[in-house]
């Protein structure tokens, strides 16, 4: 038999909490008989009562029932501070209505908050703290901060309002982080000045400390371009000739020109390597006050380069990018394993994307990168101009066919696998477009919706994707109320859990799979998860605004966006060193209402 609470959920009848609070009354009433052999025989009838109602029972309904017997008995003093006592209860109720949900935090029994970010580790104290002061935003936004429509949209899962826990904050949320001028012109962090590093090593090494204060002071996510980090590939060859030199001269070598050279050449590519690998390594050990790994992106455009020379030095840092992210990093046991951060961006340009072209094997490395790793994203430099005044510049931070999925085109519902929902899109006129030889997608145009328990109904679909076999598959069954079911996903299809976003190849028999169209976030066991390779299938997926979707009773994972082009008073595109500020008012974009539009509830600042 279950209770419904006032927040909603259902909960187990428990008789000792009836008998628990007539006896709280009962102190406060001198003149009652009322024994305890008949409290308890109350909560017996009363137990009986609910039990012949054969449904769930309101809460309040019990209490009433409470009452009623109280005064049956002639305990009507007794029956007066019980509704006093209730009447207590719900003034605390009414007035810390967060207080619950603190305390979920500091129990790690709050799945919401658990689930919102793959970069917070809830059981850290900083964690927690940062989580803590993001429900009084939340309380405080919904109550007084953002209009009504938007807030009952939120709470029916129609919307997603995503990081209310910073809202009446005044930071920001993401940005393109100016990385060129506090290299070249050195900067200050935390009252230290930072003076212009004097080789490659240094900037990276001083580049993840500013990543690191910006994540700390801001939410969302930021973006560097590895561009600005090209000019000190040539400081540390310069470095480094002259030290070679020097050894030369020094011990009589008498080095040739030649021989110099490839000396030089082989230290610079250990130095961009472990440049490189301090990025990486420190992004994934580092933690922000907030008591996260900052949440960052790379952007690999080659034509952002001031000349050739640079150019080249740039690819050079791309290309050990792109080795290591390939190469992944070791997890606690020692297996290399794939990483989400940081983002990489890569951008498709007129020397990369033809076989034959100057850098078209950085374009290969990338594909060997998204087929190992599903990184990096692809941006193409033609796209970009064409929307963007002739600009280019950064953006802010599978399962099997036979998988069930529901999803609507338009306000029309289908329940049906994936590879008959890309078959449906496609008969209705969708365009199938190519991301490589091995990989399609179709861009839905904002009409196709699906079916999310995280948000609690349908959400956006940005794309379908479908991808030939890369031989990765894995089977995961997990226990059901009828039994064991199982589904089909890749090493690299990340699913919510517990711990937070767990990539399939990365999931354990400890591991909890979260139960499809259910609101409070129930979960299923897993019993084993068995390597298949090889399936001859293809591989389906979308990305929702949510970043969530339902699929064969589970709900699983699939936050970028671009800034528009802005230009200064001085008549230059400004790019690097903008933000996006969340509005606490109704913003206009070129005049336009941008929640009555539905263009955005971010702007540039």
């Amino acid at each position: 038999m279950k209770v419904i609470k006032r927040n909603g959920t259902e909960v187990d009848f428990d008789k000792s909490k009836i008998i628990n609070a007539i006896k709280k009354a009962r102190k406060d009433t001198p003149t009652s008989s009322l024994s305890d052999d008949k409290i308890v025989s109350i909560s017996d009838i009363i137990e009986f009562r609910c039990t012949k109602m054969n449904r769930s029972i309101d809460i309040e309904e019990i209490q009433d029932m409470v009452e009623n017997s109280l005064m049956a008995e002639g305990e009507f003093e007794l029956a007066r501070n019980y509704v006093r006592y209730r009447y207590k209860r719900s003034l605390l109720r009414k007035g810390s209505p967060i207080d619950e949900r603190i305390l979920s935090i500091v129990d790690n029994k709050n799945e919401e908050i658990n689930q919102e970010n793959s970069n917070k580790n809830p059981m850290i104290i900083s964690t927690q703290r940062d989580y803590i002061a993001g429900e009084v935003s939340k309380d405080l936004s919904m109550r007084r901060l953002l209009p009504k429509d938007i807030v009952e949209a939120h709470k029916q899962g129609l919307i997603h309002f995503h990081d209310m826990d910073y809202f009446i904050s005044h930071s920001a949320n993401c940005c393109l982080v100016n990385l060129e001028d506090m290299l070249q012109n050195g900067t200050v962090i935390s009252n230290t000045k930072i003076d212009t590093p004097k080789s490659f090593g240094v900037a990276c090494n001083v580049t993840t400390q500013i990543m690191a204060q910006v994540a700390s002071n801001q939410y969302g996510g930021q973006t560097i371009s590895l561009t600005h980090l090209a000019p000190f590939v040539d400081v540390s060859r310069r470095k480094i000739r002259a030290e070679v030199q020097k050894e030369s001269d020094e011990f009589n070598l008498n080095l040739s020109k030649e021989n110099i050279e490839k000396i030089v050449h082989e230290r610079l590519m250990k130095e961009i390597k472990n440049g490189v690998q301090t990025i990486q390594y420190q992004i994934l050990t580092l933690m922000t006050t907030n008591g996260q790994t900052p949440f960052c992106s790379l952007f690999m455009y080659l034509n952002e380069a001031k000349d050739e020379k640079e150019k080249e030095d740039l690819a050079l840092i791309i290309e050990e990018v792109l080795k290591q992210r390939i190469k992944g990093v070791k997890n606690k046991v020692g297996a290399y394993v794939s990483t989400a951060f940081p983002k990489l961006l890569y951008v498709l340009e007129e020397d990369n994307i033809h076989e034959g072209d100057k850098y078209w094997y950085l374009t290969e490395l990338a594909a060997k990168c998204t087929a190992k790793r599903m990184v990096p994203d692809y941006i193409s430099e033609k796209k970009e101009k064409e929307i963007k005044n002739g600009q280019a510049f950064p953006c802010m931070g599978a399962v099997d066919g036979e998988e069930v999925i529901s999803y609507k085109i338009g306000d029309e519902q289908f329940d049906t696998t994936f590879e008959e929902a890309w078959t449906k899109l496609i008969s209705l006129g969708y365009k199938v477009n190519d991301y490589s030889k091995d990989s399609k997608y179709i861009i839905t145009n904002n009409k196709v919706s699906i079916y999310d328990s995280y948000s609690n109904g349908f959400v956006n679909v940005k794309k379908f994707i479908r991808n030939n076999d890369m031989n990765r598959w894995n089977k995961i069954l997990f226990k059901t109320d009828v039994g064991i079911e199982s589904i089909f996903a890749t090493d690299d299809h990340p699913f919510p859990t517990l711990r937070g976003r767990v990539y399939t190849e990365d999931l354990t028999v400890d591991d909890k799979l979260f139960k499809a169209r259910t609101s409070n976030k129930e979960t299923y066991d897993i019993e084993s998860i068995i390597h298949i390779g090889y399936r001859d299938r293809f591989e389906y997926d979308v990305e929702t605004d949510s970043d969530h979707f339902d699929v064969s009773g589970i709900n699983s994972h699939n936050c970028r966006s671009f800034l528009p082009d802005w230009i200064d008073t001085n008549g230059k595109h400004k790019f690097y060193g903008r933000l996006v500020q969340a509005c606490k008012t109704e913003p206009t974009l070129n005049g336009v209402n941008a929640y009555k539009s539905g263009v955005s509830n971010n702007i540039a600042c």
